[in-house]
């Protein structure tokens, strides 16, 4: 019976407070509606202030309150993790206010939002380029903030998933090998331009590795008018590869490769 009478009571509760809410909704009163919004918030109660927040948002348009209006929106939607929605947000602001208050909070922002929203890196990664340009943009306009460290850190981590990503195309080529083609040959071009492209990524020694058993497949596969050639060029990389990662796990490998290299160049 305690039970069922502490039920009862946290029903009557709720639908009292579900009660007051619709009549807040109801209310004539921006203001009331603005501070109920900033005391939803928080208490971390997102939707309802967000819906507080859009319902006064065209009564303060073009005054000074609609600043706060705009930044609230925005964290209510980070709040419920849909960041899309409050980069948008964050972008009306920073065309509307390119001076205001919050425009250094609202430029961080946007890349951040994006940063949080990026994909697995098998997936389209607009997102994560997005993420890109936005934060290089802050540090680029804000390089002694707070948000600065931060900043860098979120747009490092981008560039090594755009590079993953490419890892991932490089060694489904490598493992496609001779398939319809000489596929080794475009795990090469692949794990060069990510090499160029994301200087300092996480993957820098698993694309150097590839490349260069790539072109030893390419020598094994290769006629007998190619073999020197392309022996002395996969010599060239095996001590490259050796000399720039000494501690690699791939270094046996590689000496190995370099061992059948000297065999075939006699």
């Amino acid at each position: 019976m305690k039970k069922k009478g502490l039920i009862l009571l946290l029903v009557s509760v709720l639908a009292v407070s579900c009660g007051e809410y619709q009549q807040l909704l109801k209310s004539p009163d921006p203001e009331l509606k603005y501070e109920k919004g900033i005391e939803f918030f928080n208490l971390k109660k997102y939707s309802k202030a967000l819906t507080l927040f859009e319902d006064v948002s065209t009564y303060y348009k073009g005054t000074e309150r609609s600043q706060e209006v705009l930044v609230y929106i925005s964290r209510c939607y980070i709040g419920q993790k849909n960041y899309t929605s409050a980069a948008e947000y964050y972008q009306i602001y920073i065309r509307n206010y390119p001076k205001g208050r919050y425009i250094i909070e609202a430029r961080y922002m946007v890349g951040h939002c994006y940063y949080l929203d990026s994909p697995d890196a098998r997936l389209d990664q607009t997102m994560t380029k997005d993420a890109i340009t936005y934060l290089t943009q802050f540090v680029e306009l804000y390089p002694d903030n707070e948000y600065t460290a931060q900043a860098y850190e979120e747009i490092e981590a981008m560039q090594n998933k755009l590079a993953q990503k490419e890892y991932y195309s490089a060694k489904l080529y490598y493992n496609l090998g001779t398939y319809l083609g000489n596929n080794y040959e475009s795990c090469v071009i692949v794990s060069r331009n990510a090499l160029k492209d994301y200087p300092g990524n996480k993957y820098q020694e698993e694309f150097s590795w590839l490349i260069l058993q790539s072109k030893y497949q390419q020598l094994v596969n290769s006629v007998t008018e190619r073999r020197q050639e392309r022996a002395q060029d996969t010599e060239d990389e095996c001590y490259s590869f050796i000399t720039e990662y000494p501690q690699s796990k791939h270094r046996k490998a590689a000496e190995k490769i370099l061992n059948e290299l000297k065999k075939i160049m006699k």
